[in-house]
């Protein structure tokens, strides 16, 4: 054969087809494995890796994820995540397209053309997340994404969240599925709970995964019925593995990252960090390789990747065993692009940022931030929003409140959380209780609040909330933590309010000191950030906030504000 540009010799090979592992070289010539060879055969290379005691495996493909949850912007995303051995993703932009519509994911595939990274993307079908409940910075309708699905790059119709307008027979959102049937792609789902008949009409719509927390029972039934379940981090909880492990024959699954921030990447990793997780709670080694690899690229179309074979590209991770997917050496189209899970090459330029103004509303005023209701003076029953320490999911509860004047007298009998619409500059606020936590003097604020990306604030004390909602505006977009007795701590995100243009560690560091602050405010999760960034997601159960108000999800229709 020809010289091999990239020679990976004295290891072993992993099939992901029959299991197998046997010492081989491999072979690479430009961006595609040339050849498995026997060990030690002769081959002249132009660079050599020495593999002796690791197994070489295929590359890590995300099929479900958004770039925008990790808070980078894609070139600095796919930097940091190459290196811990995610070559291929399948990037849902539902954030930035929230915010920017068509130039959002136009950008973001412009963006990603110039990584290591191969970014596949899907066009968002919910623009805003549940139409006629909130205020996005777009609207996307049929003909949009008909277009857009047939943009370079596009291959799939992204998560249907608003599931409870797929099985009601809404028009609109109809209409949006059977363009994306008439293209040919991929639909992917987002349907927590939903089974029986209703699991049945989303199936029938031509939705085919879910990467959602379920109940065991619920996984157990979408995987009987054929729908591919895309297992994130929180989904492998021990009572659903052991349910597919108690089936017959376990199912296809692909696992997923979803949202996971950068902190978190650089600190414990990413898909890896998944698969880590995956393997602690009892899943084969072989199955938790096979749906980092084989799984998601026959669910994208990829037949060019996946597996350790001649004529595929050449994503390849190196391991230390198939127990632990932590590489160390992570390869993309024949380049070495990471070492022990750090990237070898740094940050690239700042990226040119289109959605700097995106952020169309002034500071609120001491007026703006004051809960107004128009109901008499005396104590009143609020419907409250009941956060808990493990997930995103909110419970409906209520509090009752002083309320004098036409204003709601909440600072020191509770914490609330304030939406303001930010993209028209015209909007209003909604206010509401949250419980569940308990919390010093201090606020939170953000414009990173699912899905239409709303300045969102929670605060138990009126004069923090306007300081970090003051921050956060005068930055383009971002978090902020103000509390009694500490530091605070803040992230600009310029980038349409919801991604930073800094280098990865520069963020890392600056949404771990947010992180650390939420903590020592009480706010106790664990995953902050999405926990206060979906009280917003009016299509996550069960009752959610947005800038028009309260939302049953479930039911999709709004929910009185105050309780009785």
């Amino acid at each position: 054969m020809e010289t091999a540009d990239l020679l990976i010799r004295g290891g072993s090979v992993v099939s992901v087809h029959t299991g197998e592992v046997w010492r081989a070289d491999v072979a690479v010539v430009g961006d595609a494995i040339r050849a498995v060879l026997p060990p030690g055969a002769p081959v002249r290379a132009r660079e050599a890796v020495d593999a002796d005691g690791l197994i070489v495996a295929p590359g890590y493909i995300d099929a479900h994820m958004h770039i925008e949850s990790s808070l980078l912007a894609p070139a600095e995303f796919a930097r940091v995540t190459l290196a811990r051995g995610t070559t291929t993703v399948l990037a849902d932009a539902h954030e930035i397209v929230n915010v920017a519509g068509r130039e959002g994911q136009a950008w973001m595939i412009g963006q990603g053309r110039g990584t290591r990274q191969t970014m596949r993307w899907a066009v968002p079908s919910c623009v805003p997340a549940l139409d006629g409940f909130e205020t996005a910075g777009a609207r996307l309708d049929e003909a949009d994404i008909d277009e857009m699905l047939g943009w370079e790059g596009v291959t799939t119709l992204g998560e249907v969240m608003d599931y409870r307008a797929v099985v009601s027979g809404d028009p609109r959102m109809h209409a949006i599925i059977a363009a994306a049937r008439r293209r040919g792609v991929r639909l992917d789902g987002h349907c927590p709970g939903l089974s029986g008949a209703e699991l049945g009409e989303y199936l029938w719509a031509g939705i085919d995964s879910d990467h959602c927390k379920n109940t065991p029972e619920v996984a157990v039934e979408k995987a009987r019925l054929g729908m591919l379940l895309m297992l994130q981090e929180k989904c492998l909880t021990p009572e659903v593995v052991d349910a597919l492990l108690a089936l017959p024959d376990l199912p296809d699954f692909c696992l997923v990252t979803d949202d996971i921030a950068v902190d978190a990447v650089l600190r414990t990793g990413h898909l890896d960090r998944v698969a880590s997780v995956a393997l602690e709670r009892g899943l084969p080694p072989l199955a938790v390789l096979r749906a980092l690899t084989l799984r998601p690229a026959r669910r994208l179309g990829l037949d060019d990747r996946g597996s350790v074979t001649p004529g595929k590209r050449a994503d390849l991770v190196l391991l230390r065993s198939l127990g632990d997917p932590a590489p160390v050496l992570a390869i993309a189209g024949g380049e070495v692009v990471g070492r022990d899970g750090a990237p070898v090459e740094g940050p690239g330029p700042a990226p040119r940022n289109p959605f700097g103004g995106s952020v169309r509303i002034g500071p609120p005023s001491a007026e703006a931030a004051r809960w107004r209701v128009d109901l008499p003076d005396g104590e009143h029953a609020f419907r409250a929003l009941r956060v808990n320490e493990v997930d995103t999911y909110t419970e409906p509860d209520e509090v009752v409140l002083p309320v004098r004047g036409g204003a709601v007298q909440w600072e020191g009998r509770t914490a609330v959380v304030a939406v303001f619409e930010r993209h028209t500059g015209r909007g209003g606020v909604s206010f509401a209780p949250v419980v569940g936590q308990e919390l010093g003097r201090g606020a939170f604020a953000t414009t990173y609040a699912h899905d239409s990306h709303n300045l969102t604030a929670v605060a138990t004390s009126e004069a923090a909330l306007l300081s970090a909602a003051a921050d956060v505006v005068g930055w383009g977009g971002g978090m902020r933590v103000v509390r009694e007795g500490g530091p605070g701590a803040g992230l600009p995100l310029p980038v349409g309010g919801v991604m930073s243009d800094r280098p990865a560690p520069e963020v890392a560091e600056a949404a771990g000191a947010v992180r650390a602050e939420l903590a020592a405010w009480g706010w106790r999760n664990r995953n902050a950030f999405m926990s206060l960034s979906t009280l917003t997601l009016a299509v996550s159960p069960s009752v959610k906030i947005t800038d028009k108000g309260l939302v049953r999800v479930v039911d999709r229709a709004w929910e009185p504000a105050t309780a009785r």
